[in-house]
């Protein structure tokens, strides 16, 4: 009975410690705004998407992650507006995290190639934890052998709670080239299920860069259609102690895009840690409006057989025939 309550309580210690970590998406090309608010109307004209994760769907741990946006550009106001949700779910404790963001970024012209745009992102958040499986302490009497069905304990009674967030983000683009920095959880929310207890969330710093071009423009290809693009990017990430590298390319024809990108853990921490966590490949097709991407992350890792991890997204483009003049072409205008 004892070791069944300190497994129970061991196991919420560390769920709860590994769910302060913030989702990452392997389609963070296709929709930047997972990452940074500075992206919201981007594009410079309205467009909506949504995006499913699924990890590890062979083991007990499954976790799913939904997300979905909607942006637009104000062109009196100089501005992108945008709002975003994001549902994120482990199916073994129940554990579900909800929040809702809403974004603003503003354009400012450097020159005549050059934007910068600084943005903010006001959340509100709500988690919640199963902890009608455990067994506390104050359920068992040890004089009788009998587990009481109900608990006092101050975590059980407060096994949801919400908080507000707040985060910002610049990014500096030009037609075929972007930085962006980000910092999300700037006043580090508590996240702790006990009253009495503190738990700051981390800070989640992220740093992308990359740089899109016309093929012709290199290289003489007459197979491919005038319109190819070879696009290569890269995106940093640390909160807390953890820390991940995307390293990434892909090419994008009129109606049809692909590539591979690798996970990386540049500063590892034990010696069994590997450099790379898994390798990933993507696809997907565009017809008009609709852009529709598929990838899969298959785990270099000794997990196990973890079904590794896949992604759906979809994209709405309301106006292709915007003139968007500074931005990186990621829903493939043609």
């Amino acid at each position: 009975m004892k070791f069944r309550l300190f497994f129970t309580l061991l196991c919420c210690f560390f769920f709860a410690k590994s769910k302060a970590q913030d989702p990452i998406f392997t389609q963070y090309f296709i929709i930047p705004e997972t990452l940074n608010p500075a992206y919201s109307g981007f594009l410079e004209t309205t467009y909506a998407g949504a995006l499913h994760r699924s990890q590890w769907p062979d083991l007990d741990l499954k976790i799913d992650t939904d997300y979905a946006f909607l942006n637009t550009w104000s062109e009196g106001m100089n501005s992108g507006l945008g709002g975003s949700i994001l549902s994120h779910r482990e199916n073994n404790t129940h554990y579900s995290f909800t929040q809702l963001n809403l974004n603003y970024a503003y354009r400012v012209t450097l020159n005549d190639n050059w934007y910068f745009r600084p943005a903010i992102e006001i959340g509100f958040g709500t988690k919640s934890f199963g902890f009608g499986g455990l067994v506390l302490s104050d359920q068992i009497n040890i004089g009788s052998g009998v587990i009481n069905p109900v608990s006092g304990d101050p975590v059980v009674l407060n096994d949801k709670f919400n908080f507000f967030d707040f985060s910002v983000g610049m990014l500096v683009n030009s037609e075929e080239a972007w930085f962006g920095l980000s910092l999300k959880h700037i006043n580090k929310p508590n996240i702790s299920f006990a009253d009495e207890k503190n738990l700051p969330l981390d800070m989640f710093f992220s740093a992308n860069v990359g740089y899109e071009f016309l093929v012709v423009d290199y290289l003489d290809v007459v197979a491919f259609p005038y319109e190819t693009k070879f696009q290569v990017s890269a995106n940093y990430m640390n909160q807390g102690q953890y820390n991940r590298l995307d390293l990434g390319t892909s090419i994008m024809f009129r109606t049809v895009f692909f590539g591979v990108s690798t996970a990386m853990n540049p500063w590892t921490k034990a010696e069994d840690s590997h450099l790379v966590t898994s390798v990933n490949f993507f696809g997907g097709l565009q017809y008009e409006h609709l852009k529709f991407g598929l990838s899969h992350d298959f785990s270099t890792s000794k997990i196990g057989n973890s079904g590794g991890i896949y992604e759906l997204s979809l994209t709405y483009q309301f106006d292709l025939d915007v003139k968007c003049f500074g931005c990186p072409n990621y829903e493939s205008k043609y």
